[in-house]
């Protein structure tokens, strides 16, 4: 059979356009020969659609625009995501797809595996399919899952459900499999799901064919790179990453293709890229302003707006105090001066000494720390927060995961913003994305990626002086925070204790700061955010 790809990019909650987008595809693969096309999970809603689901007008109106999109089939059937409602006990809707065919009666099935782990929470919206079947489709069967179907043990946390949908629907007949999917990136992610759905596809002699959505949505990215395999377990087709895109795929073919996958630092940059232009064109911002401070942080995440929303669209704000040096100014200039920006410096040299002065007799006779300190990125924050009100761009974080890991961030300061674009990014990964940004040309100034990194808020600061040494901190928190290992765990790997329990300390204590954070762009196995749940008032220690 002849399947039609539509990977497209739905914005959650644009039901109509969103109908749009899938109405022109089709038309599109139909006129080219489809004889079915297939659309992501929950495209008319776009995923996730959280607690809109319980507005009142929600759910119906996108069952309205379900009926719409059946009137407007042709020869070509369009098997689609949408959310149904539950007319029995349990939760109250579904996550659904229909099969819609020319003067015939709308077909729904069900998704059985709902996702509660990570940054999945579909137990709280939906209630799971009780039994799935076959579709007939011009006089061949066709099974339907939806995105977690498909998964299997191997492929997930833990064992977590009884039921095999797509093995029942094979038992039943099924002679192909269709997945329609939300899965959003991390790293490693699309090779992961090929290896998956081609061993499926061998174990039960069936083509697959899985179309994931792409665009961002919120902290969530979701690459595309739709799939098909063959009976043989071979892949056939694979749609673009990271763009819109669409392909027919015959599901005999035997015209095995090599899978392409980008490099880390690629997929991390067109990753970051496509989440921050969709978070601006989906709440509706044309601009972008940051501060540049001259360090590797603040540089990659401008790479990281230009490309997302072009130069003319971001403006980059160096603002040196009394501890900032001539370099690091020189530094911002020269990357602003790259890339094409608009740049303003606005030092806050005066505005720091007035600020301080006001406290001259509350703070008699105490040292100068981390208050007079962290009074410099709050004058930051005002600064930049004063731009974005007045011109309407949004305010991009630039604090690493390393950083905000461990709180060596200022809350309303640096930590200030409307998006954080690097926040699941360690600090070694952004040294690695910087020089491959500069691969062709220098686009980041050498000195900025070459000097040891500081915030610059006292004479001769330097990062190492307050943290490990970021190879050693990172790889830590890859156990630590992703992979929830126990101090203990970590220590009896080699790591020195003082080193693991002082970070250890540091990722528990600042759970606060992170509960008050911009939200930030996922791209590794668990972020911040969305997929770490932590209490704040809490004494465990392990």
């Amino acid at each position: 059979m002849k399947i039609g790809f539509a990977q497209i990019n739905p914005t959650v909650g644009d039901l109509k356009g969103n109908c749009e987008l899938i109405v022109s595809a089709y038309e599109r693969l139909a006129a080219a020969g489809a004889e079915l096309v297939l659309t992501p999970e929950l495209a008319i809603t776009g995923y996730p659609p959280q607690d809109l689901v319980f507005k009142s007008r929600f759910v119906p109106e996108n069952l309205a625009l379900l009926e719409k999109l059946h009137s407007r089939i042709g020869e070509t059937a369009l098997v689609v995501g949408f959310v149904d409602r539950n007319e029995g006990r349990g939760k109250p809707f579904h996550n659904a797809a229909a099969l819609l065919e020319r003067g015939k009666p709308i077909r729904k099935t069900y998704k059985s595996l709902l996702p509660t782990y990570d940054v999945f929470d579909e137990d709280r919206y939906f209630e799971p399919a009780t039994r799935v079947e076959p579709f007939e489709v011009q006089g061949k069967k066709i099974g339907v899952t939806i995105c977690e179907d498909i998964w299997t043990d191997e492929y997930l946390p833990r064992p977590l459900y009884d039921v095999e949908p797509a093995r029942s629907l094979v038992a039943q007949g099924a002679e192909i499999i269709l997945n329609l999917s939300a899965s959003p990136f991390r790293l490693g992610a699309p090779a992961c799901r090929l290896e998956m759905i081609a061993a499926q596809a061998r174990t039960y002699h069936r083509p697959i064919c899985y179309c994931n959505a792409v665009g961002g949505n919120d902290q969530l990215i979701f690459d595309g790179n739709s799939i098909a395999v063959n009976a043989s377990g071979d892949s056939i087709a694979q749609l673009a990453g990271f763009r819109k895109d669409e392909k027919i795929v015959d599901t005999d073919s035997i015209d095995a293709i090599e899978f392409r996958e980008a490099k880390t630092p690629e997929q991390l940059f067109a990753a970051l890229s496509l989440g921050l232009g969709d978070y601006c064109r989906k709440c509706n911002f044309r601009s972008a302003v940051l501060g540049l401070s001259g360090g590797v942080d603040s540089a990659v995440t401008a790479v990281i707006a230009v490309d997302a929303l072009g130069a003319e669209n971001v403006t980059g704000v160096s603002m040196p105090s009394p501890y900032s040096s001539r370099g690091s100014i020189d530094d911002a200039r020269g990357l602003a001066r790259s890339l094409g920006i608009n740049f303003l410096e606005i030092p806050i040299t005066e505005a720091f000494k007035i600020f301080k002065g006001q406290f001259k007799e509350v703070f008699k006779g105490l040292p100068e720390n981390e208050t007079e300190e962290n009074m410099q990125p709050r004058l930051r924050a005002m600064t930049l927060m004063a731009l974005s009100n007045k011109f309407g761009h949004l305010l991009l974080g630039t604090g690493n995961k390393s950083e905000l890991s461990v709180g060596y961030c200022t809350l309303y300061g640096d930590m200030a913003g409307g998006l954080a674009v690097i926040s699941d990014v360690p600090k070694t990964t952004l040294y690695e994305l910087a020089r491959w940004l500069n691969r062709k040309r220098e686009i980041i100034p050498i000195s900025t990626i070459e000097k040891a990194p500081s915030a610059e808020l006292k004479p001769d600061q330097k990062d190492q002086d307050t943290l490990p040494p970021y190879d050693v901190l990172d790889e830590i928190l890859q156990l630590y925070v992703e992979e929830n290992l126990s101090a203990r765990d970590i220590i009896a790997r080699g790591f020195d204790e003082k080193t693991v329990r002082w970070v250890q300390r540091r990722v528990d204590l600042n759970e606060y700061k992170r509960e008050q954070a911009a939200p930030g762009l996922k791209v590794t196995s668990r972020a911040f955010g969305m997929g770490r749940k932590m209490p704040i008032a809490q004494k465990y220690v392990d």
